[in-house]
């Protein structure tokens, strides 16, 4: 059974095809149709779904992915930087600890015990991202009544939304794990995260997104990072042409060594995004190059089409006027032969001509606007309508005229009319026996 043939394309998908085609360097026209019909014919949509396929990055243009988040975590040069919980001092700190330690334990130990046996009741409710937006609205709603508004700007939408935007904008994007349980989570967000010098340094330098870790996106994002320890913050960048972890801050941080080692991180990577702004700007000019030679092609096949359609419009009105003429000539051949049968039909009915001793005979010399004469005799007892079908019937007679006598001036009613439909005979029109009529030519009128 033979498949179905595919709809032909329009110019301008046909234009769209070709540009995409330059643009991407993809060799088969039918990835390049089929990816162009999936955005709707977005040539813009497609060549950027197109660039982040090719970075391992998810699409801006597609819903999020269900599966963990591909951002590169492997890089054996990420920078980690863990910071332990401070060691008891003097006698009664090390006493509270131990006092306090096997309470610690013993809380923790039946927490993960029973986090472990719900897994096997009940699936992990948030394995199952439904509104990754939503989540990350209420923990910043939750973060605000919990901390104040005082707080770094919040990146309002999901995680791969902050990805592209950082990849797009070149720009570090830092992302932080809100552990709602951790007992140095509270101590963090108000001594550290919401500190006026971190707020200002994060607002000015990089995108901040942020999730708590009890909401599905935030719980998958910690699968796809993978944090041993709360709070957890990741410094993710555009490397290599893939949104790479290249630092990762573990632990109870403080407001100053949070800017130094984020510092750091920056100028260690700073090489790498300038080689990222380079490498697009010469794709950028590439782009704006080859889209300046699209249009000048397109400009071209405009003017040759052009071109075509005015020379294809003249051939056809020199045929319409080859076939007027033509038309014109069979109209007047035909004009012409019934012209002729016509006369030999007059010709035909002229009743005799009399003889020239019969009393009521009438002797009449034509005068042919040619200067011809014609001499014919007719009665005095019929019509003038035979005098003009005799001169209808001669071949020298023009198609129309009137008969006319000399003097007095006269035009004679040879053909009926509405008023006098039956034409005067001859003796009726005061004719004598021998008379000179003169035949005008009435065609030109």
């Amino acid at each position: 059974m033979a498949a179905p043939e595919e709809p032909e394309l329009s110019q301008a998908q046909t234009e769209k095809l070709l540009q995409f085609q330059d643009l991407t360097g993809l060799e088969s026209m039918d990835q390049c149709r089929r990816t162009l019909e999936q955005h709707n014919w977005n040539i813009e949509a497609a060549v950027q779904d197109r660039l982040n396929e090719q970075e391992g990055v998810p699409s801006v243009f597609n819903p999020p992915p269900s599966r963990p988040l591909q951002v590169n975590t492997a890089d054996h040069r990420v920078y980690s930087y863990i910071v332990s919980r401070p060691q008891p001092r003097g006698l009664l700190g090390w006493s509270y600890y131990l006092i306090m330690l096997p309470f610690r334990f013993t809380y923790y130990t039946l927490l993960d015990i029973v986090r472990f046996a719900l897994r096997f009741i009940r699936p992990d409710p948030r394995g199952r991202v439904t509104d990754p937006v939503g989540d990350v609205v209420s923990f910043i709603h939750s973060f605000e009544e919990k901390y104040g508004r005082s707080h770094p700007v919040f990146y309002q939408g999901t995680y791969s939304q902050a990805l592209n935007d950082a990849k797009r904008e070149l720009r570090y994007l830092l992302v932080y794990l809100h552990g709602d349980d951790h007992q140095d989570t509270d101590e963090f967000c108000r001594s550290t995260l919401c500190t006026e010098e971190v707020i200002t340094f994060l607002n000015t330098r990089m995108l901040f997104w942020a999730c708590s870790t009890s909401k599905p996106e935030g719980y998958r994002v910690s699968q796809a990072l993978r944090e041993n320890t709360y709070p957890f913050l990741a410094m993710i960048m555009l490397k290599d042409r893939k949104m790479t972890v290249v630092g990762r801050l573990e632990g109870l941080i403080q407001p100053e060594d949070l800017i130094n080692q984020l510092t750091f991180i920056m100028d260690a990577n700073q090489t790498y995004l300038m080689s990222e702004r380079l490498e697009r700007e010469e794709r950028n000019q590439t782009q704006v190059l080859r889209q300046q030679q699209d249009e000048a092609y397109l400009a071209s096949l405009r003017a040759d089409q052009e071109k075509d359609r005015k020379k294809r419009e003249e051939q056809e009105q020199r045929r319409q006027e080859e076939e007027k003429v033509r038309q014109s000539a069979l109209a007047e051949e035909r004009r012409r032969r019934t012209l002729e049968e016509e006369k030999e039909r007059k010709s035909e009915c002229l009743p005799p001509e009399p003889p020239a001793d019969d009393p009521e005979s009438v002797k009449i010399s034509f005068k042919l606007p040619n200067d011809t004469r014609v001499e014919r005799r007719f009665l005095f007892g019929q019509s003038l309508t035979v005098i003009y079908d005799f001169l209808f019937s001669l071949k020298e007679t023009p198609e129309k005229f009137q008969i006319v006598t000399n003097f007095p001036r006269r035009v004679l009613p040879c053909l009926p009319t509405e008023e006098h439909p039956n034409p005067p005979t001859l003796k009726e029109a005061g004719l004598s026996r021998s008379e000179v009529l003169f035949v005008q030519d009435l065609t030109d009128d």
